[in-house]
């Protein structure tokens, strides 16, 4: 005779303390809950709806210079740690967490152009629109007002961008020409020209330490191994790049801010046509900076906006932008992955959550579930028209709005300007150009 029992473990059931919730024993047949699909739309939609009704990105202001902020520099080690320069020829240290200025030094007779630390952090460097290169003593303790540099290197042209070697101590200057620095040397050891006048932006690779690449005033891209004599490779666009940043996690990946509105990430093993092209902007963009992810970046451009996009998709998923805020000059992603920060020419610094409805601080397990479980729910419905134009939208400065509006227009224009061409030519006389290679002049090697 076969006899069934009932066994329950207490484990399954029983409160531990008195403060416990009562555990339910739920079972997960899809065939007993046939409402459990709308009901996870209905949660999918009104966690859509919260997060917007929670976005708040927006978190502080470090006033405190007399000039617009156009340099700014995160500190390798310490997460609070902020290096900003202005055109006053001012640098301030700043410590994010009090909101508060550290140090202040008095470095350059006009505009401070670049400011970039050692990776030991026991230094920094500036250059300017004065032709001088400064070495500083990282010592924001020091109750020194106004402390000197160790060194001053008078150049014999202007420098436009400086960034330092990520493990050797040396640096590159871009000015008239790029060159390549000994951190104990007063001359540079190696320069590089490539036919152009003047260079407005260069930068390490932070995976390859010795690769390294400028933006020319030519308007194209140079880049350089610095084993050797002679540049590398160069490819023109049709406008000038502002900025170079190079992917933290993927060794060939670089993306350039362009005059032309656009940002434009390469491969550096294929020049001849762009990864991707990321639009959205109506103003020409200045300045960017990847996420320590590697999966995003961020964009201040001269439209007075600043937008977060994800490294493989076209358009952004975020602009954030102030009634007060001016052209955004530089901006930087904090190394925790959790703030963005931005200088613009009104003289301020400001603090942004890089997830505008992020909330900050600590949380129980419970609601950190409740949060994680509606990303789920939004990332499984995010192609439902109602929950996708919820989550799409957002209010713009009534500029921004009408400059994309008129954009549009231009854009249909042209297309049906190039479709009527096409339709009244020869076949093949019009040819199909894709909007990558548009972008793209020449090529050289």
């Amino acid at each position: 005779m076969k006899v069934k029992m009932l066994c329950r473990d207490p484990n399954d059931y029983v409160r531990e303390t008195k403060k416990d919730i009562f555990k339910m024993p739920r079972n997960y047949d899809s065939s007993l809950h046939p409402l459990e699909v709308p009901r996870e739309y209905s949660r999918a939609l009104n966690s859509t709806k919260l997060e917007r009704v929670f976005a708040k990105p927006f978190l502080d202001s470090l006033d405190g210079h007399k000039d617009g902020v156009h340099a700014l520099c995160k500190h390798p080690n310490q997460l609070s740690v902020l290096l900003s320069g202005a055109c006053d020829g001012e640098i301030k240290i700043w410590n994010l967490a009090d909101r508060r200025c550290l140090q202040t030094y008095i470095a350059h007779d006009g505009f401070v152009r670049g400011i970039c630390m050692n990776s030991s952090a026991t230094m920094f460097l500036s250059c300017g629109n004065d032709k001088i290169i400064k070495h500083w003593n990282y010592e924001p303790w020091t109750k020194v007002k106004n402390p000197d540099a160790i060194q001053t290197i008078v150049g014999k042209t202007f420098y436009t961008s400086i960034d330092h070697h990520f493990r050797k101590p040396v640096y590159a200057t871009s000015g008239e020409r790029v060159d390549v620095w000994d951190i104990n040397h007063l001359e540079p050891i190696k320069s590089y020209s490539w036919g152009v006048d003047s260079h407005y932006s260069v930068k390490f690779s932070p995976v390859e330490h010795n690769i390294l690449a400028s933006s020319a005033a030519d308007r194209s891209i140079i880049l350089y191994d610095i084993r050797q004599s002679v540049p590398m490779r160069k490819v023109v666009l049709a406008m000038s790049s502002n900025q170079i940043c190079w992917n933290p996690l993927e060794a060939m990946i670089f993306t350039v801010a362009n005059e032309d509105h656009n940002l434009y990430t390469f491969d550096m093993r294929k020049l001849e046509s762009p990864l991707q092209v990321h639009k959205d902007h109506v103003g020409a963009v200045m300045s960017l900076d990847y996420s320590p992810t590697g999966k995003e970046f961020v964009s201040a451009s001269y439209d007075k906006t600043i937008r977060i996009f994800e490294a493989k998709n076209g358009h952004s998923r975020e602009v954030y932008h102030t009634k007060r805020m001016q052209h955004v000059m530089a901006i930087k992603w904090s190394l925790d992955n959790k703030y963005i920060i931005s200088g613009s020419d009104e003289m301020n610094i400001r603090l942004w959550k890089a997830q505008a409805a992020e909330k900050l601080g600590l949380m129980k397990p419970r609601e950190r579930e409740q949060l994680e479980y509606g990303e789920k729910l939004k990332d499984k419905f995010k192609y439902f028209p109602q929950i996708k134009t919820i989550k799409r939208h957002r209010h713009l400065p009534r500029p921004v709005y009408n400059a994309i509006k008129e954009n549009r227009i231009i854009k249909a224009s042209k297309q049906r300007k190039e479709a009527n061409r096409r339709a009244h030519s020869k076949p093949g006389a019009v040819p199909y150009v894709s909007e990558k290679k548009k972008a793209i002049v020449d090529e050289q090697e």
